[in-house]
């Protein structure tokens, strides 16, 4: 396979399998809609995804950020899980519980806990810009596993991806003196690799399971192995002195971040062209920037709004890059 049939397959193939899985999730929205409503459902996404960042921001203020991470994702699950035994979906078995355990562990041990510590010691701005550069990884990780040369398109995308992030962090050179404005970036950093290793593994797995039932699973099991941790090394909070803001922050993360906003991206992804549905990954930045400067004051300058713009752009030139075939042999693909 050569370079750009696997970013293809990577980056292209996500929304086809979701679509045909859709059967599998007891929420699909069965009657389609009509493209207004579509249109209403992406601007819920773009809004909704975004805000997840400032949500995870102030309920990691009040309370420390994996216990949070795991609370969520325990009761999150629970849901899920519970949801489907009352349906009699079975268990999984055998290998089957691989993919579940592998993807627990990289998707939300790794990626989600450490990008919500991640925002409580940068910017939820910064931290949302530097989950959207995730793309620019699996570009990387494509060079070690193929001979070919990448498309020109995805080349200038990736220089000018970075180059964003370069100047973003121009004015930041001296917060790297500061131990814990250093140690938020590195876990933001490993939070985005996680999520790209993630992706690759989930695109090698066979659909052999319910991919929901096993999106709870991994919740689930996410939840309890966050939370002993937390417990054997003391870096918690009784949970009768946990505030109301962060429960409120994990409330409002599990209703209109999980459930709602996902619910949302299916009518979406059902109803509109791919590349359309595609869009919120280049919103949700913005607006968790200018939320965390309406909200929390976080600083808009010249550095962040430039260079989060041309590290989006790269983003979206590095996706174009491998989606340019003809539309009549394009499969459906969900944005990233």
């Amino acid at each position: 396979m050569n370079l750009f049939d696997f970013h293809k397959t990577i980056l292209q193939s996500s929304a086809d399998t979701l679509k045909r899985l859709s059967v599998f999730n007891p929420l699909t929205i069965r009657k389609k809609g009509t493209r207004s409503k579509a249109i209403f459902a992406l601007a819920l996404v773009c809004v909704l995804w975004g805000t997840t960042w400032i949500a995870s921001k102030e309920g990691v203020r009040h309370m420390p950020a994996l216990q949070l991470a795991a609370i969520r994702q325990l009761i999150a699950g629970v849901l899920y899980v519970g949801f489907f035994l009352y349906k009699g979906m079975p268990l999984p078995k055998g290998k089957e519980w691989i993919p579940v355990l592998v993807l627990s562990f990289l998707n939300f041990i790794m990626s989600n806990g450490l990008s919500t510590w991640g925002v409580k010691y940068i910017s939820a701005g910064l931290g949302s810009i530097m989950g959207a550069i995730f793309p620019l990884w699996l570009v990387i990780i494509g060079l070690f596993v193929s001979k070919e040369k990448i498309p020109q398109k995805a080349l200038i995308g990736l220089l000018l991806g970075f180059a964003g992030v370069c100047v973003i962090f121009y004015e930041h050179l001296q917060d790297f003196f500061i131990p814990d404005f250093r140690f938020g970036i590195i876990l933001s950093l490993i939070a985005t690799w996680t999520w790209a290793f993630a992706t690759l593994y989930t695109k090698k797995q066979a659909a052999r399971f319910n991919p929901y039932f096993s999106l709870g699973l991994q919740m689930l099991i996410s939840g309890i192995c966050l939370y002993t941790f937390t417990s054997l090394t003391g870096n918690t909070i009784p949970v009768t002195k946990i505030p109301w803001e962060s429960w409120a922050s994990i409330a409002y993360l599990i209703l209109f971040g999980s459930l709602i906003a996902f619910i949302c991206y299916l009518y979406a992804l059902q109803n509109l062209p791919t590349e359309q549905a595609s869009i919120y990954a280049y919103v949700n930045p913005m607006v968790a920037v200018l939320c965390g400067w309406l909200i929390f004051n976080e600083k808009v300058t010249i550095f962040i709004t430039v260079g989060g713009l041309v590290t989006l752009l790269g983003v979206y030139l590095v996706n174009k890059a491998f989606k340019g075939v003809p539309a009549s042999e394009q499969p459906e693909t969900e944005g990233i």
